[in-house]
C-alpha cells in the first residue's frame, strides 16, 4: 500500500471544499489514515516548500499557505500518489483535465484548491513534516 500527504489549502478551506476533496479521493479507492486542520506560520511554510527556496514564486506560495487554515491528509491505497495526481489535475488550472479539482475549483496557479506529493520520496519527507506515527491509522 502507498501513501502520499494531500493538502486542502487556504483557498479550498475558505470555499468549503474540504468534504468534496475528500469525497473525491475516497471515491478512488484512496483511505484517509491521518487528518487534521493546521495554520501554518510563514516560517513552517518555508520548511514545507524549502525544495522550492530561490524560486521566483517562493515568496507568495509561502505567503499564501500561511494565510490561513489548511487540511492535511495522508492518503492510502494501490498508486495512491498518482490517484491523487490525477484528481488534482495539473497545476495551473487552466491547463488541467475536465473534471479535475483544480480546473472545477481552482482560480489560478498558485490558488489551486489542494497539494499531492509527486513521488515516493516527496511523500515520506511531507507525511513526516505534519504527522508522527501515533496520528496516522491503517487497518
Amino acid at each position: 500500500m502507498e501513501r502520499t500527504l494531500s493538502i486542502v489549502k487556504p483557498d479550498g478551506v475558505s470555499k468549503n471544499l474540504i468534504g468534496e476533496v475528500i469525497k473525491r479521493f475516497e471515491g478512488r479507492g484512496l483511505k484517509v489514515i491521518g487528518l487534521k486542520m493546521i495554520w501554518m506560520d510563514k516560517k513552517e511554510a518555508e520548511g514545507f516548500y524549502e525544495v522550492h527556496r530561490g524560486k521566483p514564486f517562493f515568496e507568495s506560495l509561502t505567503q499564501f499557505m500561511s494565510s490561513g487554515p489548511s487540511v492535511v491528509m495522508v492518503l492510502e491505497g494501490d498508486g495512491a500518489i498518482s490517484k491523487t495526481r490525477e484528481l488534482m489535475g495539473a497545476t495551473d488550472p487552466q491547463k488541467a483535465e475536465q473534471g479535475t479539482l483544480r480546473r472545477q475549483f481552482a482560480s489560478d496557479i498558485e490558488r489551486n484548491i489542494v497539494h499531492g506529493s509527486d513521488a515516493p520520496e516527496t511523500a515520506a519527507f511531507e507525511i513526516g513534516y505534519f504527522f508522527n506515527a501515533l496520528e496516522m491509522f491503517s487497518s
